[in-house]
């Protein structure tokens, strides 16, 4: 049995490692600091899943028709993977703008913050509709 592929994209302190919990599962783990070497990597490798921060654009960073630091990212996964399951973690106060966000691109886990291992661990164990 072949492992599952997890691109962590830690962009934030509150980012949790959950690096023993992936090992655990069986899945490989690459870790990037920023979206833009995920972003360069996805066109090489085709994760499984992706866990990644979720930040509102309040100012003018995502001004236009993204909502999110995500947007790109969920983008290019339509072209380069597109079963690739999206587990998103966020702060209660954003949680109303990433439902937006799902209601684009379905994300397969919205977490919030702060969240356990247990959290993940379930969350990585749901089957994607599309997958079962």
């Amino acid at each position: 049995m072949s492992k599952h592929l997890l691109f962590s994209i830690i962009e934030s302190p509150m980012h949790p490692d959950f690096s023993a919990l992936y090992r655990r599962c069986g899945i490989d783990e690459v870790r990037f600091e920023s979206m833009r070497k995920a972003l360069a990597q996805l066109k090489q490798r085709t994760p499984d899943y992706i866990v990644a921060e979720f930040f509102y654009g309040y100012g003018n960073n995502y001004a236009g028709v993204n909502i999110s630091n995500l947007d790109v990212l969920l983008y290019s996964l339509q072209k380069y993977a597109p079963q690739a399951r999206v587990i998103v973690l966020v702060e209660s106060s954003e949680r109303e703008y990433v439902v937006k966000l799902n209601e684009i691109f379905p994300l397969h886990g919205i977490l919030l913050h702060p969240l356990t291992e247990a959290h993940m661990a379930d969350c990585l164990q749901t089957p994607s509709p599309e997958l079962s």
